[in-house]
C-alpha cells in the first residue's frame, strides 16, 4: 500500500534541499560579490569601485588582451575541431583511436600543464631552443595562444563530433544520385548542417579561453588577462572591492557567450531526426589521406606536449641532462604530497555529494509539472555561466564573514568540494537528468501496478537503470575537481593546499621538474579513473 504522505516528503525533500543548497552555495555567493563591488574601502556603499575601474588602465589592457585572445583562440581551434571531428567522423582513415586518445589528454591535467609542456619544448631551456642552439620566445601571447587552443580543442571537437553524428545519409545519397561531386555536397549538406555546432564550438571555446587562468599565469609572461588581473587585484594588491568589479566584468562575455551557445546547441538538436541514417564513410584515398595526416599533426602535438612534462619529469636536468631519475619525486615543499591526499579527499567528497544532489533533484524533476520542471532545468543551467574564478572569489566574500552563521566553513574541505561541484553543476545536472528521461514509462508504470511507493520506485527502478549514469557523473566531477584551479585559487589555506595550486605554486619557484612531477601524479590518478569509468560502463551495459 502506497504511503501517500511519506511519497510527498520524499519527493519535496529531493526537490527542495538541493534547490536550497544551489541558493546557498551558488545564488548567495553570487550576490555577495555583486554587493562587494559597491562597498568601497571604507565600508560605505557607492560606486568608487567603479570609478576605480576607470582609472585603473591596466585592467583595460588585460580587456583588450582576453578579447584578441580569445577571437584568435577560437578562430583556430574550431579550424582544427572540425579537421579532427570531420576525420574522425566522416573519413576512414586510420589511427583514429590514438587521435581520440590524444584528444582525451588536455582533459586529464590540470590546465597549467600544457603551459608547462611548451616551456619544456619552446622555452628559453627548452629541447627545441638546445636542438637549434637557439632561445626561442614562448612567453607571451604566443605561448599562451597555443595552450588554450591545446586547451579548448577536446571540448570543441566533442561538440562537431556529435553534430556530425546528427547527419542524415540519405541527403548524401539522394545528392549522389542527382550528380552531385563530393565537394557540392560538402559544401551544400554538410557545412549548412554544421552551422549551429560550428557557432556553438566557437562560443564555447571563446568562454574557455578568456575564463582560463592556468595557461595565463605559467606562460602568459607580460602578457596580463582578465583571470590574471583578478588575481593580481586581490591575492597580489588585496584591492578586493576592485577584484570584485572586475570579476562581474569576467562575468559579461562569459555569460553572453553561454547563452548563445545554448540557443545554437538547442537548434542544432532540432535538425537531427529520430530515423536520420548517419552517413559510413567509404575509403577514398584523396580524402582520407590528407585528413589523416592533418589529424596525425595535431594528435601528435597535444601527445607530445603532454607526454614532455612527463618525460621531463624523469629526466635528471632538462634538456641537458637526459638522465632517467626519480628524483623529482621527492617533493618536499610546497607541503609535498599533502596537497594532493587533500585533492582527492576533495574530489571524492565532490563526487559523492554532487551525485546524490543531483540523482535526488532529476528524480523529483521528472515528476513536476512541465512549467516547475523548466524552472527548475533554467536554475541548474545558471552555474555554467560562472568563471570558476569568479565562483571561488565569491565564496571568499560570502564564507569569510565571522558573523554569517556558515562562516566555519570557510577553509574546510566541504566547501571547497562543494564549490568544485557547483562549478560543473549544469554539466553534471544535464547528464543525470539525460539518463533520467531515458529510462522507459513501462518500467515506472509496472511498479505502480504493483503497489510501489515513490521510494520502491527509484530503489527498484530508478538506480539499477541508472548505474552508468550515476557512475559517469561521479567520475567526472571527481576528475574534474582533480584538476581544476581557478575555481579553488582563492580558497585554500594551508591546511588545505589542492594539487593543481601546488603544481602553480612549484613551477612559481622555479622547480619547474617537481612541478612536472606532480603533474604526473594528478594525471596519473584521474587517467586511472577515467579507465575505471570505461570499465564500469562497459561492464553494466546490456
Amino acid at each position: 500500500m502506497i504511503d501517500a504522505p511519506l511519497d510527498r516528503w520524499l519527493l519535496r525533500a529531493c526537490l527542495w534541499i538541493p534547490l536550497a543548497a544551489l541558493i546557498l552555495f551558488f545564488g548567495v555567493p553570487m550576490l555577495t560579490i555583486a554587493w562587494r563591488s559597491l562597498l568601497d574601502e571604507g565600508g560605505g556603499v557607492g560606486v568608487s569601485n567603479w570609478v576605480a575601474l576607470w582609472e585603473t588602465p591596466g585592467v583595460w589592457r588585460a580587456l583588450a588582451h582576453s578579447l584578441v585572445l580569445g577571437v584568435s583562440a577560437t578562430v583556430i581551434t574550431v579550424l582544427l575541431a572540425f579537421v579532427v571531428a570531420f576525420g574522425l567522423e566522416r573519413t576512414a582513415m586510420p589511427g583514429k583511436r590514438f587521435i581520440g586518445a590524444s584528444l582525451a589528454l588536455p582533459v586529464l591535467a590540470p590546465s597549467l600543464v600544457l603551459g608547462l609542456g611548451l616551456i619544456f619544448l619552446l622555452g628559453r631551456n627548452g629541447l627545441v631552443g638546445k636542438l637549434l642552439g637557439a632561445r626561442p620566445e614562448v612567453y607571451g601571447f604566443s605561448g599562451l595562444l597555443i595552450a588554450d587552443v591545446m586547451y579548448a580543442l577536446p571540448q570543441a571537437a566533442m561538440i562537431l563530433r556529435a553534430a556530425f553524428r546528427h547527419g542524415d545519409a540519405r541527403h548524401y545519397e539522394a545528392a549522389e544520385l542527382l550528380g552531385a561531386t563530393p565537394w557540392r555536397r560538402f559544401v551544400d549538406i554538410t557545412l549548412p548542417g554544421m552551422r549551429y555546432a560550428l557557432l556553438s564550438a566557437a562560443f564555447v571555446v571563446f568562454t574557455v579561453t578568456i575564463t582560463d587562468f592556468g595557461n595565463a599565469v605559467v606562460i602568459g609572461g607580460d602578457y596580463p588577462v582578465l583571470a590574471t588581473e583578478i588575481y593580481n587585484q586581490v591575492s597580489g594588491q588585496m584591492k578586493f572591492g576592485l577584484g570584485a568589479v572586475v570579476g562581474l566584468l569576467l562575468l559579461l562575455p562569459a555569460g553572453l557567450s553561454v547563452w548563445i551557445e545554448h540557443v545554437a546547441a538547442r537548434r542544432q538538436a532540432g535538425l537531427g531526426a529520430e530515423s536520420a541514417r548517419p552517413p559510413r564513410p567509404v575509403p577514398w584515398a584523396w580524402r582520407d589521406v590528407p585528413f589523416f595526416v592533418g589529424n596525425l599533426l595535431i594528435a601528435g602535438s597535444l601527445a607530445c606536449v603532454v607526454g614532455t612534462v612527463v618525460i621531463g619529469s624523469l629526466m635528471r636536468l632538462w634538456p641537458y641532462k637526459l638522465e632517467f631519475t626519480l628524483k623529482h619525486y621527492d617533493i618536499t615543499l610546497a607541503g609535498g604530497y599533502a596537497p594532493l591526499w587533500t585533492s582527492l579527499a576533495v574530489s571524492v567528497l565532490t563526487a559523492l555529494l554532487g551525485t546524490l544532489l543531483l540523482l535526488g533533484l532529476a528524480l523529483a524533476a521528472r515528476r513536476l509539472p512541465p512549467a516547475p520542471a523548466r524552472a527548475v532545468a533554467l536554475l541548474s543551467a545558471l552555474p555554467v555561466a560562472v568563471p570558476g574564478l569568479v565562483l571561488g572569489l565569491s565564496y571568499v566574500f560570502a564564507f569569510n564573514r565571522p558573523q554569517w552563521p556558515f562562516a566555519a566553513l570557510y577553509g574546510s574541505v566541504l566547501l571547497l568540494a562543494l564549490c568544485n561541484f557547483y562549478h560543473y553543476h549544469t554539466q553534471a545536472y544535464v547528464t543525470m537528468s539525460s539518463g533520467v528521461r531515458a529510462v522507459p514509462d513501462a518500467l515506472e508504470e509496472a511498479c505502480s501496478a504493483l503497489g510501489g511507493s515513490v521510494w520502491r520506485h527509484w530503489r527498484d527502478v530508478y538506480v539499477p537503470a541508472l548505474r552508468p549514469t550515476l557512475w559517469t557523473v561521479a567520475l567526472f566531477l571527481f576528475m574534474r575537481s582533480m584538476v581544476t584551479l581557478s575555481a579553488v585559487i582563492f580558497l585554500i589555506t594551508p591546511s588545505t593546499m589542492l594539487g593543481a595550486v601546488s603544481v602553480m605554486r612549484l613551477d612559481e619557484a622555479g622547480f619547474t621538474s617537481q612541478a612536472a612531477a606532480f603533474s604526473t601524479c594528478i594525471m596519473l590518478i584521474v587517467g586511472v579513473s577515467a579507465w575505471l569509468l570505461q570499465v564500469l560502463t562497459r561492464s553494466r551495459s546490456p
